[in-house]
């Protein structure tokens, strides 16, 4: 497995963020919360830098402007000449860049830590790249920790040059992902569990600056295999909905010959692979937009080596 370089020093360039979907509100309230009052970002080696990532997204409380910032970190928007006509969203993906990054130097910052809600029944999970060993540590330890309900891990197995997302920004990174949650809604209890997860975190990294031992240990995760769209007549119409069957069933097997859509004619339509996989982002609406009814992920178990133990840091 091709893995992101292990950190050997301390992180101390930290960075959480919030509202990169403008109507995912537990992010958005949390980072305005902490941009007025960030001293519960702070530890003893590194203070984390609270950012609201699309400000023009959510003050109109809608998921972006012209296109997903969450989809405009890759190389060629970055490097691209600014246009006149281009996406709000392509602009500040550039301005990010050059705040949190520049992606794929040495001057980016060590971590980031992304928040999402999904309409998805997703409950708690954590999305990131295979190859981000330090992150797939922290998946690991807040699993033991957050065991009630078990967080799942979504992984993606990108190369550096074809990662999208703004945790990409950073050396390393990783996204939470709480739902269910409509969009444009702050719901208490999914807000506290977002703010204890991202405590969390920064503790582990805290732990890690300090000198801890992060052993090697094997991990149950989801990896990402494709996108199923939605059924669509000729004029390009939506032909049918998520089978009732399958609605809410995220991370639930779903077996070849199994309802996925159910017609607006009457008739079922059934899933026709040939093995067992585990959808997810069910029906999410964001995606309507995207004509992506679910996601498709196969359970595997993966190897993950030691971290290597650091001389503590000092107080910064």
């Amino acid at each position: 497995m091709c893995s992101l370089p292990i950190p050997l020093e301390p992180l101390c360039r930290v960075a959480v963020t919030g509202g990169t979907h403008g109507n995912e509100m537990s992010g958005v309230y949390l980072a305005r919360h902490w941009l007025r009052a960030p001293g519960e970002l702070q530890r003893p080696s590194f203070s984390a830098v609270p950012v609201l990532a699309n400000p023009a997204a959510t003050a109109v409380c809608r998921r972006h402007i012209g296109r997903d910032l969450n989809r405009t970190f890759t190389n060629t928007f970055l490097t691209s000449k600014p246009t006149p006509d281009e996406p709000y969203e392509v602009t500040r993906a550039r301005e990010l860049n050059q705040l949190l990054g520049p992606k794929n130097s040495s001057q980016a910052f060590d971590f980031l830590l992304d928040l999402h809600n999904t309409t998805a029944n997703m409950g708690t999970c954590f999305i990131l790249n295979v190859t981000d060993i330090f992150a797939m540590h922290l998946c690991h330890r807040l699993q033991l920790q957050h065991s009630e309900p078990r967080p799942r891990v979504v992984v993606f197995k990108l190369s550096q040059e074809e990662t999208f997302s703004i945790d990409s920004v950073a050396k390393h990174g990783m996204t939470i992902e709480l739902g269910p949650q409509p969009q444009g809604v702050l719901q208490a209890n999914l807000f506290s569990r977002m703010r204890s997860l991202v405590a969390s975190t920064l503790d582990l990294i805290e732990l890690f600056n300090q000198g801890t031992a992060f052993p090697a240990f094997e991990m149950e995760v989801y990896r990402f295999l494709s996108c199923t769209d939605f059924p669509h007549t000729e004029d390009g119409d939506l032909a049918g909905m998520v089978h009732p069957q399958l609605q809410d069933q995220d991370f639930e097997p779903l077996q070849p010959g199994a309802p996925i859509f159910q017609m607006f004619s009457g008739e079922d339509v059934l899933y026709e692979g040939d093995s067992t996989v585990y959808p997810v982002f069910i029906n999410e609406a964001a995606y309507y937009e995207k004509n992506i009814a679910f996601m498709k992920t196969e359970k595997v178990t993966v190897s993950i080596p030691a971290l290597p133990v650091l001389s503590p840091a000092p107080a910064h």
